[in-house]
């Protein structure tokens, strides 16, 4: 059996003054550390989720801008088509404008000439039919 004696005080003593002096040497200085660094992990989280925010934001803008960018492209894609089919329009009718009136023209000139040749093929008639009928009465 082991009888306790007075060195377990100064044993107990010891210990204690040990604990007490890795405390102070050795565990709040690690402790300041992991404190120091939990308050710059806090700040460096902080900023990420700030700057996820802010990316988010700008993505959000950045979509925005391009729908109106494409609404607006289309409005002058639009505007640009309606102002080809209208000038498509006013040149067709330009051309038909045209091609009317030179197939008029086309037209008269032919009846003129029809006329004309009308006249003279009923001139030539009467010419020829002078000469079968002095033809004619000639030989008999």
């Amino acid at each position: 059996m082991v009888i306790p004696d007075s060195t377990i005080l100064i044993q107990g003593v010891n210990f204690l003054v040990m604990i007490f002096l890795l405390n102070k040497i050795l565990i709040d200085p690690i402790r300041q550390i992991i404190s120091k660094r939990k308050g710059l992990m806090d700040g460096q989280l902080e900023k990420i989720e700030g700057f996820n925010a802010s990316a988010e934001q700008k993505v959000v803008d950045y979509e925005a801008a391009l729908t109106s960018a494409r609404k607006e492209a289309g409005a002058i894609r639009n505007a640009a088509k309606d102002a080809g089919t209208a000038e498509e329009q006013a040149l067709l009718a330009e051309a038909g404008k045209e091609a009317s009136s030179t197939i008029q023209a086309a037209r008269t000139e032919i009846k003129s000439q029809v006329k004309g040749a009308m006249d003279q093929l009923t001139k030539d008639v009467d010419k020829f039919a002078e000469q079968a009928t002095g033809k004619i009465l000639g030989q008999a």
